[in-house]
């Protein structure tokens, strides 16, 4: 597998954060936001290009369970709102 290009990286990460913005929960947004950012911190420095790939199509697979989860979560999330979103 070729390994991707630097826009097709970025593109994954602003798909994901967005993703993250779908989630109706404070706790489950901010927690999908930072276990993207960690894991793109903790891959930045891979060279090696099968390891990028596979990190890259892992995180294709990341995306498409964040979507459905955001989906899911719309539809059973709950009525009360996070203490952090009270003073918004």
């Amino acid at each position: 597998m070729a390994s991707p290009s630097r826009d097709q990286v970025l593109c994954l990460f602003r798909s994901l954060l967005r993703a993250a913005r779908d989630f109706p929960d404070y706790n489950m947004r901010e927690y999908t936001k930072r276990r993207t950012i960690d894991s793109f911190r903790q891959h930045k420095a891979l060279s090696d290009s099968s390891q990028v790939a596979a990190a890259f199509s892992d995180g294709k697979a990341q995306l498409e369970i964040a979507k459905r989860q955001a989906l899911v979560y719309g539809l059973y999330a709950p009525k009360m709102k996070s203490v952090m979103e009270l003073n918004r």
